[in-house]
């Protein structure tokens, strides 16, 4: 019952509207006026305010015609960059790309399509469905900023899907990990670099000596690591006195991302002091681990909507954090559901109007299950 055309034009109308993180004023204008024309009443909240945007989370809620518990879908308005004056190209062969200079914005426009498809057809079609919840969040780009900042006292539903993953439709994350970002700052003592290097303490090298022994990669099960950034020095002819490090943990095990960042310290500090340098530390957590147990509803839910559709249905781990990793910190069950975009990130992101449509279908068949 889905309407391709309008799936694509919805589509191609938002990702033609910028809208990085912190400013996602007309995407937000975009869906809450459309929201409207299907009776839905959706409002804004203050989180636009409290993390320094222009922009809050819309959220709605409306009752069902079945009995049943509410379900939340969600997905995210922001796009990370490049992002300014994209353009949705319709290929031939189906496949939707933006120009080559710019990301398309299937991360996360195909999940807000998808949601706004599914509604649009039950209000047409007066179809019954289940109470239902929306929320479409700010920021989340930024490790979850805007479903951070959601009154959760408003919230009704205790299961969501969120609708922002990679991948073939009809698989789902069920777990995600804790991310743990660190920043760690070398102190050394400048001086000039041809006539009194024996002065200075060289802060540079303390930290190249540092990243050279933390480990980076898949470190062990479940835990990956990485040394993204280093930052120091001045001119050729001074000694450093100041390099910055900045890194990251990953653990599907909240505590461990805490024992992994020790070990690093540990090599910091260590590499500090082999040339006289001191150390400082900064560390982070906005997004916590989640998991969802195979026979928790919003998990057996899914797979049997995707079977109704012939789809694989297929649960797994995923090392990428979202909303979702925040909604779990406020007891919503939820896992995060492919709306086909691929090659996220990237100037080469792309996605399919088949894809679109059938993440639309999964949608609307999860909006009317009744179990």
């Amino acid at each position: 019952m889905v309407n391709k055309n309008r799936i694509l034009k919805n589509f191609t109308s938002m990702v033609a509207l910028d809208s990085p993180s912190y400013d996602e004023r007309l995407v937000c204008n975009y869906i809450k006026d459309y929201l409207q024309t299907l009776g839905i009443e959706a409002q804004e909240d203050g989180a636009g305010a409290k993390i320094g945007g222009t922009t809050g989370n819309l959220h709605a809620y409306f009752e069902g015609d079945i009995n049943a518990e509410p379900l939340l879908f969600s997905s995210h308005m922001d796009t990370v960059e490049p992002s300014h004056g994209k353009q949705a190209i319709i290929h031939d062969d189906g496949t939707i790309t933006s120009n080559g200079d710019t990301v398309l914005g299937s991360d996360d426009l195909a999940g807000v399509v998808s949601i706004l498809e599914a509604l649009t057809v039950i209000k047409e079609n007066n179809l019954p469905h289940r109470p239902l919840e929306l929320v479409f969040t700010v920021a989340e780009e930024t490790h979850g900023g805007g479903a951070t900042a959601l009154d959760y006292g408003s919230i009704r539903s205790k299961q969501a899907y969120v609708f922002d993953l990679d991948g073939e439709i009809g698989s789902a994350a069920s777990s995600a990990p804790t991310i743990l970002t660190y920043t760690a700052k070398f102190v050394g003592r400048s001086a000039h670099a041809g006539f009194a290097s024996h002065l200075g303490i060289h802060a540079v090298k303390a930290a190249a000596l540092a990243v050279t022994k933390i480990p980076c990669g898949a470190v062990e099960d479940g835990i990956t690591a990485n040394v993204g950034v280093i930052e120091g020095g001045k001119a050729t002819n001074i000694v450093p006195d100041l390099c910055t490090i900045k890194g990251e943990i990953r653990s599907f095990d909240d505590a461990m991302s805490d024992v992994k960042f020790a070990e690093v310290k540990k090599i910091c500090e260590d590499a500090a002091a082999e040339f006289g340098a001191t150390v400082e530390f900064e560390t982070s957590k906005s997004i916590h681990a989640f998991s969802v147990a195979d026979d928790n509803p919003v998990i057996t839910r899914f797979k049997a909507c995707c079977s109704e559709l012939g789809l694989k249905g297929e649960c797994a781990p995923t090392f990428g954090g979202s909303d979702n990793n925040v909604l779990a910190q406020h007891g919503i069950d939820g896992i995060v559901v492919s709306t086909g975009m691929n090659n996220c990130h990237s100037v080469e992101e792309f996605t399919t109007v088949d894809q679109l449509t059938t993440a639309a279908e999964l949608a609307l068949k999860l909006m009317i299950n009744d179990e």
